[in-house]
């Protein structure tokens, strides 16, 4: 479990106990970007106390995506069959994580990323006012109709990998920020020749702290999806195995 942390002290102390109360056996990576708030001073205490939650200091606020490439190249030194990905806010539910691990390892080989889903039937948000709600959505629906990509939530942030997959689709450096990392990265999973499923949540904002989001976010993903449709489309571009890249 990979939980990215700026200035998230007020949350992170209850994000790691609802962890370790719904998935006691997953282990858990804070990844703190130099929080001037004292989130990895926490995040410090909470390892010395937990035998599986683990810190990684970086030098600066750098960017989701780095976060998570350097947690991601930490689960691969450690050999986990497994990746997820989970804000640090509270807004994703832990109870949901078993739910999303049963699915991922039922037997279906073909399935290599479960996403906790906000737009599909029994998921749901709370707290977000009309316009949010309205931004997500519609921006999900513009990524799946540009890219034909099957995912109702490809931005959403609570995610399940099989850590081959992961790991190979991220052999290519990620370019993307923001929620667009999210995308690139189900997309590839897609091209692979891969499945993904998506299990509903209902996602609750946070109650304390600074949302992240931003317009730059936003029209991040509105350039880099609009660039990769267009680029498939005249291309031709279709799914594609990868799987003899896998491990």
């Amino acid at each position: 479990m990979i939980v990215p942390t700026f200035n998230e002290v007020d949350s992170l102390a209850r994000v790691v106990d609802g962890l370790r109360q719904a998935a006691p056996d997953v282990d858990v990576l804070v990844v703190d970007d130099a929080s001037p708030d004292g989130t990895g001073d926490l995040a410090d205490r909470l390892a010395a106390a937990h035998a599986n939650v683990a810190v990684l200091h970086r030098a600066g606020k750098n960017g989701l995506a780095r976060a998570y490439a350097d947690g991601f190249a930490w689960a691969r030194e450690r050999d986990y069959d497994i990746v997820v990905e989970m804000d640090a806010d509270g807004s994703h539910p832990a109870t949901t994580l078993p739910v999303m691990l049963d699915r991922l390892t039922a037997g279906d080989d073909r399935l290599a990323l479960v996403i906790g889903s906000r737009w599909v039937d029994g998921g749901a948000v709370e707290n977000w006012p009309a316009y949010r709600r309205f931004l997500s959505k519609a921006g999900n629906h513009y990524a799946r109709v540009m890219l034909r990509l099957p995912v109702r939530d490809s931005t959403a942030g609570y995610r399940a990998y099989r850590a081959p997959v992961l790991h190979a689709i991220t052999r290519r450096p990620v370019a993307s920020q923001g929620y667009c990392f999210q995308i690139d990265l189900a997309l590839r999973v897609h091209d692979g020749g891969f499945a993904i499923a998506e299990v509903p949540i209902v996602f609750r904002e946070r109650e304390s702290g600074v949302s992240k989001m931003s317009r730059a976010i936003v029209a991040e993903a509105m350039v880099r999806v609009t660039l990769w449709g267009a680029k498939r489309a005249f291309s031709g571009a279709s799914v594609s195995s990868s799987r003899s890249a896998i491990r």
